[in-house]
């Protein structure tokens, strides 16, 4: 890992009239990782989305991540085949330390301060997580990477994305798809008819089963008001271009109440 001292490296050039948000938090599957492999971790898709993920910060963005780990391990897979529900998640949220590990050395090599806090203990390569802490290296300038999920078995990254985002008062939470360009009312894979969704509130998906985040994740998106950008990876520049107010993709929200 090419950890450099920050003491050794300028701090980036931030232009906060540029951002959209003050703080977010971007959730990534494992598959986002790939490339056009099969499985495990391309280095040179894993360059570029470091590389959005720099501008990002440049832009005056405090900047958190959370990396799921489909491309290594799917617990819920081993569960089906017969493994221990539990430990199968547990194995997966190892299996998220790996893809934190990949991240950061891809960010520090573009000279990006970081920091991993896991919720399971990983003392060599990581900091527990610590919500205060959190914040205070978000406030530094540094982008935070929050591995092993919520720590605890039962539970997705993507409730671990909306439970970090929550914590940290994140503005919203910037999704990144694998192959989709934003929420459509049914499968683009295997249905030609369905229609993409560039608006709808979290009850909305709720109660149309769609496919966007884990229940539970949404429910405590919705319960909170937190809006969710879903947008796709395809285009290099998408996480840019969310992060600064661009409208693309899919904006799930809930309208505040008045009073």
């Amino acid at each position: 890992m090419s950890a450099q001292p920050e003491s050794e490296v300028a701090p980036p050039d931030v232009d906060p009239g540029r951002a959209a948000f003050r703080r977010v938090l971007l959730k990534l599957s494992g598959e986002a990782l790939m490339g056009d492999q099969a499985y495990g971790v391309d280095p040179e898709r894993v360059e570029a989305i470091a590389r959005e993920v720099k501008r990002v910060r440049e832009d005056g963005v405090e900047t958190a991540l959370v990396l799921g780990a489909g491309n290594i391990y799917r617990g819920l897979e081993a569960a089906a085949e017969g493994m221990d529900r539990a430990t199968a998640d547990y194995s997966g949220m190892l299996a998220t330390v790996l893809n934190c590990l990949t991240m950061q050395d891809a960010l520090e090599r573009l000279g990006t301060h970081t920091r991993i806090l896991s919720a399971i203990t990983v003392s060599e390569v990581a900091e527990p997580y610590i919500r205060r802490r959190a914040i205070r290296h978000l406030e530094k300038g540094r982008i935070v990477i929050f591995a092993a999920g919520t720590g605890n078995p039962f539970f997705t990254t993507d409730t671990a994305a909306a439970l970090r985002a929550l914590e940290i008062g994140a503005e919203a939470i910037l999704m990144g798809k694998n192959g989709v360009d934003g929420v459509y009312d049914g499968d683009p894979a295997v249905d030609a008819d369905a229609a993409f969704l560039p608006e709808l509130t979290h009850r909305e998906a709720l109660e149309r089963g769609l496919k966007v985040m884990d229940t539970t994740a949404l429910t405590l998106c919705m319960d909170n008001g937190l809006p969710i950008h879903v947008f796709g990876l395809d285009d290099e520049r998408n996480i840019e271009r969310v992060a600064r107010g661009e409208r693309i993709g899919t904006i799930i929200s809930t309208p505040r109440r008045t009073p």
